[in-house]
């Protein structure tokens, strides 16, 4: 399963900076507005010590870890939704990823220039949401005179779809975004066409060098309240994705990267599942709520539709019997069929 993050923000903010400590690979970067214009991809583990410990039991020959796309964005400028700085081009490499980080600047430094001459973490929060709002704005503007025709030709579906664009625009011109609409399934189904930018899960990076004064900033407070937010000093962060885990010890500095891209996974709605034995110990991603069947499906198509059965066992409670027979041995293995939700952390052998 290939998910993307989108890495977002105004001209330096740390954007870029940040994608290099996460994905340890260089990438051009300038103190002056749109000096990425295509976007830089990079795939990074997901963070897992259940891995090493069912690697170490099973003695397994190699440890593959669930990963998770990043995509560095170029800063976004107001007024991209008509097309100013390189808008129009921006939003669309948006509009392909799955979940937005939205980078934040929160720190001072003369040396690093604002694109508004003034360091205003909330508006700078603001001027990105409404270019995202903007840009969608237009793309139901677009949609809403066609579905009323059908809607007048007595096709149930389009005044179907017709009614929920009514209710998102009117969000939107309540300068919020779509994701604040309660939905259910099968409205967001019905929408799902439209690709709303402001529809995408959001996660806020806060590039702060007062971890102190930040998290106990109104800024924060406020922003908790709705979405996934992460502290980090992005210039340190790029310092140590510079050094040996040696150096960084004795130097007593630690990453929080782990915590961006865990919160990164979880925004996405993910959860992992494990197959353990002597040739490999995985990790595979898979949507949470995924029956068992579907989770195979992570494996080999296959496994959707030729499932029989599925034995699965906690990881923590396989480690504690010592190997998969003795955990069969024991009873603690159960065998679980179609209907059965994946959870978190679950060791799965199919039965196909």
């Amino acid at each position: 399963m290939s998910l993307k993050v989108g890495i977002v923000g105004l001209p330096n903010v740390g954007k870029s900076t940040l994608f290099k400590a996460l994905t340890k690979n260089p990438v051009d970067i300038a103190n002056y507005p749109f000096c990425t214009i295509e976007p830089n991809v990079g795939i990074v583990k997901v963070p897992d010590e259940r891995l090493e410990k069912l690697a170490k039991m099973s003695n397994s020959a190699k440890i593959v870890p669930t990963v998770i796309e990043f995509v560095d964005i170029a800063g976004l400028v107001k007024g991209a939704a008509e097309g100013e700085g390189l808008g129009n081009k921006f939003l669309a490499h948006i509009r392909e990823v799955d979940a937005i980080a939205q980078v934040v600047r929160v720190f001072t430094d003369k040396n690093i220039t604002h694109v508004h001459d003034n360091i205003d973490p909330q508006n700078d929060i603001e001027v990105i949401n409404t270019e995202l709002i903007l840009a969608d704005l237009d793309t139901v503007a677009k949609r809403i005179p066609k579905l009323e025709k059908e809607a007048r030709g007595k096709n149930k579906e389009a005044g179907k779809k017709l009614e929920i664009i009514y209710r998102i625009e009117e969000i939107f011109n309540s300068n919020k975004l779509a994701s604040e609409l309660e939905l259910t399934s099968e409205e967001v189904e019905l929408t799902k066409d439209l690709q709303l930018l402001t529809f995408k899960p959001i996660l806020y990076v806060l590039n702060t060098n007062d971890f102190e004064k930040t998290k106990g900033s109104e800024l924060v407070k406020n922003l908790e309240k709705k979405y996934p937010v992460v502290l980090l000093d992005i210039k340190i962060e790029e310092e140590l994705s510079q050094m040996s885990a040696e150096e960084a010890k004795e130097l007593g500095m630690k990453s929080n990267l782990d915590e961006l891209i865990l919160k990164s996974y979880e925004v996405l709605d993910l959860i992992t599942f494990l197959t353990t034995g002597e040739d490999e110990t995985r990790a595979w991603t898979i949507k949470k709520n995924s029956t068992a069947p579907e989770a195979g499906r992570a494996i080999h198509t296959d496994f959707l539709e030729k499932f029989i059965r599925a034995d699965v066992i906690n990881w923590q409670k396989l480690l504690d019997v010592g190997s998969w027979s003795k955990s069969r041995e024991l009873g603690t293995l159960r065998t679980e069929g179609k209907g059965y939700v994946v959870q978190d952390g679950d060791v799965i052998e199919f039965k196909i």
